[in-house]
């Protein structure tokens, strides 16, 4: 299999980054390429949900739903209970382990339309749907006190209505619901604005990943000061949560591309929308935890090996 380019892009900011290469990204560019991301992947997904809109796409997504609700409640006992971490921060982790990474599902559609894999392209709007489940299971298992294990964690209220503005209005949320809901109520006219949110998407996320392989390289100091049980776990949840995905995605009738963009969902981790609720609803958990973790470990290991690994697979089993 050759090495896709958005990959060979990764790896050179990594490289760069490791080699000390003065590459310095204008002032607001990272912030861009996401906006950009986020806008595209919406407008795309409206344009498809205009056209395939459909009862089967209600069961469809409510079972996403679900599978954002299991993910953080499957990572949750592990950290907790296994790796003995404070509840806080063992429901802050698991809500970034149920939430999506869009910079992870921008990679795996990259590579199957590099591959020819052909996938349902209302996909984002399942993006859209597992950002919000996994940050109030979270929320949830942070407030509840386990009296069987003489837990002492307590966890003050957070200010409601800021962690709603966090939830349901940070930039994700609005750019992806904003772009599906114009590219379903725009028609023809979206052809306006394509040459740009859609031919300059492969180019833009390249650029993207430059940033994320010099990011990822530097957080290297933040990775060795992570317990081998850190380690271990970013490696691991990604394998579970893209195992679960797959299922899933067979049980609901999608097809082999749509099958595995819902795993690699499953296996994302979230890095941008789910760190600023967290800070806001969680403020006593250690944030570098989580970041480390979801940006330092699970990111590179989706990018160089778990989006390869689960196309490979999800086409064995969908034989």
């Amino acid at each position: 299999m050759q090495l896709d380019a958005g990959i060979a892009f990764f790896i050179l900011g990594a490289f760069a980054a490791l080699v000390r290469s003065d590459i310095q990204f204008p002032k607001g560019l990272y912030q861009s390429l996401i906006l950009f991301l986020m806008v595209a992947i919406g407008l795309k997904g409206g344009v498809a949900l205009a056209e395939h809109a459909s009862w089967q796409l209600i069961n469809q997504s409510i079972v996403v739903i679900l599978l954002g609700v299991l993910l953080p409640l499957i990572a949750f006992p592990v950290l907790f209970y296994i790796g003995e971490l404070k509840r806080f921060d063992a429901a802050s982790i698991a809500a970034h382990y149920g939430s999506v990474s869009v910079g992870t599902y921008a990679v795996a559609v990259a590579f199957l339309e590099a591959q020819g894999i052909a996938y349902e392209s209302y996909i984002p709007l399942f993006v859209v749907l597992l950002e919000m489940p996994a940050i109030a299971v979270g929320i949830a298992l942070a407030r509840r006190r386990t009296a069987a294990t003489g837990s002492t964690d307590t966890v003050d209220p957070p200010n409601s209505g800021k962690l709603f503005h966090e939830v349901f209005f940070n930039q994700g949320m609005v750019l992806m619901v904003g772009g599906l809901a114009i590219g379903m109520v725009v028609g023809e006219r979206i052809e306006r604005v394509t040459p740009f949110f859609f031919e300059l998407f492969n180019g833009v996320l390249a650029l993207f990943l430059l940033k994320m392989g010099m990011m990822a390289a530097g957080r290297l100091s933040d990775i060795k000061r992570l317990s081998s049980f850190m380690l271990a776990f970013g490696v691991a949840m990604p394998i579970v949560g893209g195992a679960l995905g797959c299922l899933i995605g067979l049980a609901i009738g999608l097809s082999t591309g749509g099958t595995i963009l819902l795993a690699v969902l499953g296996a994302s981790a979230s890095y941008i929308a789910v760190p600023a609720a967290m800070q806001v609803a969680l403020p006593q958990a250690n944030q570098s935890l989580s970041i480390g973790a979801s940006l330092g470990i699970t990111f590179p290991f989706n990018v160089l090996i778990g989006i390869p690994t689960i196309t490979v697979l999800t086409q064995w089993i969908a034989r």
